[in-house]
């Protein structure tokens, strides 16, 4: 018989998918690496999994412990399906910019989910970065996962994602396109397949109100690049060592306007219903258009799927209420 032993066994092996109507003005092979297909709807499965087995072989969780996490919603989704499985409780900060269905799914997994203020500096005590840390030194057996600083974030990647698309292209990529925010995806995956063709190109999506794009251009933490801004899940205010820098060729930023115009595109033009951070990454993609020519393969890895965004990005009030309705 064919079946898997539990849910956790699904994560991995997603699709690839071609993009038609909004791809075509660019010269080259458009691929979407479908990461809506893991069981918790985000590429966030993979490496949420992955930093419990390391934590559970390094002893710093024990059964029946807390897992403690900041997140945006899909690395808690993906940890919250491995402590189903496994028997562990969850406890989640996050910051009220995050989309209502985002939360409401973290708890509907049985999982505390504590809201915290998104305007406020990472090392202040209100900061979910802050509440975590502090809720893991009060709570016995518990860990903090921290998946900004946590490797195994990056090594699920090298290990399952780049194998992956490297091998579904069958070694004909020339461009990976991934938005940023722990920097773990593009890190591991990039890394990865510059291992086996160092000519690929990395581009990290960025946006405008986070620090990637100038860092790496400049090596400055330039603190007046940072301020409120409404995309989820890429852009950071800090600077995680998940991301390895010397992996990524080119930051590209896009507004907020610009993501959430695309990801809507997607669904109405290609049915592909995606999350904010996939239109970020199509939109940038398109601002590179003329660094493709004919014969290239690109590949941009999406981070998650359309229904955790439905009272935003795909409510005609919510973008009317922006001034970005078309």
């Amino acid at each position: 018989m064919d079946y898997c032993e539990n849910i956790l066994q699904t994560i991995g092996n997603t699709p690839l998918v071609k993009l038609h109507k909004i791809a075509a003005d660019i010269p080259a092979l458009v691929l979407i690496k479908m990461e809506t297909f893991n069981p918790g709807h985000s590429i966030k499965d993979r490496m949420a999994l992955k930093m419990l087995e390391v934590a559970e072989a390094e002893g710093k969780i024990k059964p029946g412990g807390t897992i403690i996490e900041c997140t945006s919603g899909n690395t808690g989704m993906g940890l919250a399906l491995a402590a189903t499985v496994k028997g562990y409780k969850c406890i989640f900060t996050t910051t009220d910019k995050q989309s209502k269905e985002k939360i409401d799914m973290l708890r509907a997994l049985g999982a505390e989910v504590i809201v915290c203020p998104t305007a406020v500096a990472a090392d202040d005590p209100k900061s979910y970065y802050s509440v975590a840390r502090r809720l893991s030194e009060e709570i016995p057996n518990s860990f903090w996962f921290n998946q900004y600083d946590n490797l195994a974030n990056r090594q699920a990647h090298y290990e399952s994602t780049g194998p992956e698309i490297w091998r579904q292209t069958e070694g004909k990529i020339t461009h990976l396109v991934v938005g940023v925010g722990t920097g773990g995806t593009i890190s591991g995956t990039g890394r990865y397949l510059k291992e086996q063709n160092a000519d690929i190109k990395i581009w990290g999506i960025d946006t405008y109100g986070s620090v990637f794009k100038k860092y790496h251009e400049t090596g400055e933490f330039d603190e007046s690049e940072i301020y409120p801004y409404i995309t989820e899940g890429i852009g950071e205010d800090i600077i995680p060592k998940n991301v390895d820098f010397d992996i990524i060729d080119h930051f590209e930023k896009v507004t907020d306007k610009d993501g959430a115009l695309m990801a809507r595109r997607l669904a109405r033009e290609e049915g592909l219903m995606l999350g904010y951070s996939a239109g970020s990454a199509v939109a940038g993609l398109l601002q590179m258009k003329d660094q493709l020519r004919e014969g290239d393969v690109v590949v941009v890895v999406i981070h998650d799927h359309g229904s955790r965004y439905v009272n935003k990005l795909y409510n005609d009030e919510w973008i009317k209420a922006r001034g970005w309705a078309e």
